[in-house]
């Protein structure tokens, strides 16, 4: 009898053991490029619980009195998500480096999250913190990438708009598809002012899990029209739902190696084709599958020769570069990969390609 008793206090004590909330972010370091003076930026971290008890964040702290905090305070259940908050006031120039100390019950130690980036006084012709221009309308960024989200979610990506015409400006983004809603903020932009367009996804109006690609257009004038100069490419990534996995297929999943995730190419000719090879290898104990590949330029050329992989088992994904398409090139040349690895729903293979310095 003593020696049941002692089985059931060990059995309790590594169900408690095991029992625990585990706190997990969509990204713990974010890059936040030129900023512009006295223009406090908002950033955001996303986090999900991936233990089997409810997680807590208790507090969280910032490395300087520039900042300010707000986290997701209520409980967050298990698979759940909550997010922390930190606005930045950008009163000093030069390069930042900045972090935040999230307290909470998955660990003893605050987990910390940090945020990097230079402040810019440039505000005259907004070349540092819009490098990308359309028209006399200058950009932050010239592709809007909504990576790793789930059903449900409705993310929000802020397009910086500044206008270096001598008129007055009105951002708009035309086509958009169903499941995007665009908010100029100001609605009307004088002459050498910024502002925003907010874009909102709404990931229940997605027409498939996997990747999504549409393409919007910037007004630049008052009745323009779409075009290949002012064309903004728009990609989704809508994660497979794992919720549903048995624990035989929790204890026995596919696991996604790839030999690389970053390819080079340089010194390319005008009119050269250049090919390398990625080798994909399945880790893991059952059926490996990638679902969905998407090919982010019109540079690249893949050719994929397997998409299922049994435990052990490899394949060899050629990327060919064509260097004839380079100089039309918007966006990041990349290639993503949706496969049914819990662990690593999406991979995404990110190509430098450039052209000889004396031939562009």
């Amino acid at each position: 009898m003593k020696r049941i008793y002692i089985s059931l206090i060990v059995f309790w004590v590594c169900l408690l053991v095991q029992a625990q909330p585990k706190i997990t972010f969509d990204s713990e370091t974010k890059d936040l490029g030129y900023v512009l003076w006295r223009n406090p930026v908002t950033v955001t971290y996303k986090f999900t619980n991936t233990g089997d008890k409810p997680l807590v964040v208790s507090n969280v702290t910032v490395s300087c009195g520039c900042m300010k905090a707000k986290w997701t305070e209520e409980p967050v259940m298990p698979g759940d998500k909550g997010e922390i908050t930190a606005v930045f006031d950008a009163e000093a120039i030069g390069h930042f480096y900045k972090d935040l100390g999230v307290y909470c019950n998955a660990a003893t130690e605050p987990v910390y999250v940090d945020f990097n980036g230079e402040v810019t006084a440039d505000s005259k012709n907004f070349s540092f913190t819009h490098p990308y221009l359309i028209g006399a309308i200058r950009l932050n960024q010239d592709e809007l990438n909504f990576e790793a989200v789930h059903k449900g979610d409705r993310p929000e990506i802020e397009l910086l708009v500044a206008n270096t015409s001598n008129k007055a400006y009105s951002p708009v983004l035309m086509h958009l598809p169903p499941y995007l809603e665009a908010e100029a903020l100001p609605e009307k932009l004088g002459r050498g002012k910024a502002g925003k367009i907010r874009v909102t996804l709404n990931t229940d109006k997605l027409p498939k899990l996997g990747i999504t690609r549409a393409t919007v257009y910037l007004s630049r004038y008052s009745g323009d029209k779409v075009g290949a100069e002012n064309e903004i490419p728009v990609s989704v990534v809508l994660l497979p739902d794992f919720s549903q996995l048995t624990e035989q297929q929790k204890n026995n999943p596919p696991v996604l190696s790839v030999s690389s995730k970053q390819l080079e190419f340089v010194n390319l000719r005008p009119n050269q084709k250049k090919s390398q090879h990625v080798v994909i290898t399945n880790t893991g104990k059952s059926d490996l599958v990638i679902q969905d590949m998407q090919v982010f330029s019109i540079a690249l050329g893949v050719n994929l020769k397997k998409r299922v992989l049994k435990p052990g088992e490899s394949t060899k994904m050629r990327i060919t570069v064509l260097a004839s398409n380079l100089p039309r090139v918007k966006g990041r040349p990349r290639v993503s990969l949706i496969t049914n690895d819990p662990e690593h729903p999406m991979v995404t293979i990110r190509v430098n390609a450039q052209l000889k310095s004396n031939e562009k």
